[in-house]
């Protein structure tokens, strides 16, 4: 066996020339994914577009229509940050069932990964920082409402706070949400998270690690979630255009190799989406989003799972 990937064609749609949002990195992850024999195409799920009552769980009816119908006020796309075309709306749509699935098949054999989502800036009625719907908090609601989960821990290690996922669970004791971030950094606003890591401007790899060791296992034994979702942001490192935080390459793949450890040692199925990443140099940047994919495949086959 090997580790369930889900991809699809639909995680790239177009966007305007010099669009500072890396659309690209989707299709070159998975592509050099089978180049670098990380992954087969054997191993590979592809998603269907979930049912609107699904999105409905998180976010709210007049928001979903909106935003599928290209009828948002020009202000919320702002907002936003990404020009609404059908295309974005199909892809959107898409990268959620991709970690709904991913979720599932995690639940299935223990550890699974999608190679887009972490949509986690999301709020029920209107999106931001790039972020539509909230892939993250519909997992879990869709999870929950299919009774195939009941406690999740969500652990968000992209260098911005998950400002939406945050607010969606904020009185939802069956959801811990768990955040790592710079702390002078986008949202300005952030909502308390269930626990809130703030990290100083230019932080390295091993006070990194060592922080993340201090809470992540304490939380697992704390929570005992019937599943982990884990956002992989690569907007730590050092050369992020939007990070602040300085991790390398190495740091990055022991983050992933420790979290992805821990809770498959403790016995806990894990299901990852890749998070932020912001670079020029694309092929730097899809290599850092390698990293996650690369630490599951060592570690499941180490766990046999």
């Amino acid at each position: 066996m090997s580790v369930p990937i889900v991809y699809h064609p639909d995680y790239v749609a177009p966007l305007p020339l010099g669009h500072r949002f890396p659309m690209a990195k989707f299709k070159l992850l998975y592509e050099l994914l089978l180049s670098d024999r990380i992954i087969t195409p054997s191993q590979v799920h592809t998603p269907e577009l979930p049912p609107v009552e699904w999105l409905q769980l998180v976010h709210t009816p007049d928001y979903i229509q909106a935003y599928c119908q290209g009828t948002l006020d020009p202000k919320a796309m702002r907002r936003i940050g990404l020009p609404w075309s059908p295309a974005l709306a199909q892809r959107t749509c898409r990268a959620v069932g991709g970690f709904i699935l991913t979720s599932q098949l995690a639940l299935k054999h223990g550890l699974a990964c999608n190679t887009a989502g972490g949509t986690h800036h999301a709020f029920p009625n209107r999106g931001t920082g790039f972020c539509i719907f909230n892939d993250l908090a519909i997992a879990a609601r869709v999870l929950q409402t299919l009774k195939l989960a009941q406690k999740i821990l969500i652990v968000d290690l992209d260098v911005h706070q998950g400002d939406g996922t945050a607010w969606i669970f904020r009185d939802d004791p069956s959801v811990f949400t768990f955040s790592m971030h710079c702390d002078i950094n986008f949202p300005s606003h952030k909502p308390p998270s269930d626990l809130d890591i703030p990290l100083p401007v230019g932080m390295e790899d091993q006070a990194y690690l060592q922080t993340l060791a201090t809470y992540l296992p304490d939380l697992l034994s704390q929570v005992k979630p019937d599943l982990v979702l884990y956002d992989a942001g690569v907007d730590p490192h050092i050369h992020d255009a939007l990070g602040k935080l300085s991790l390398t390459d190495t740091g990055l793949f022991r983050r992933d190799m420790q979290v992805l450890s821990t809770c498959l040692a403790a016995g806990y199925p894990i299901a990852c989406v890749i998070g932020g990443g912001y670079a020029k140099d694309m092929s730097a940047l899809v290599y850092r989003h390698s990293l996650l994919h690369r630490a599951a495949r060592d570690l499941y086959y180490h766990y046999r799972l």
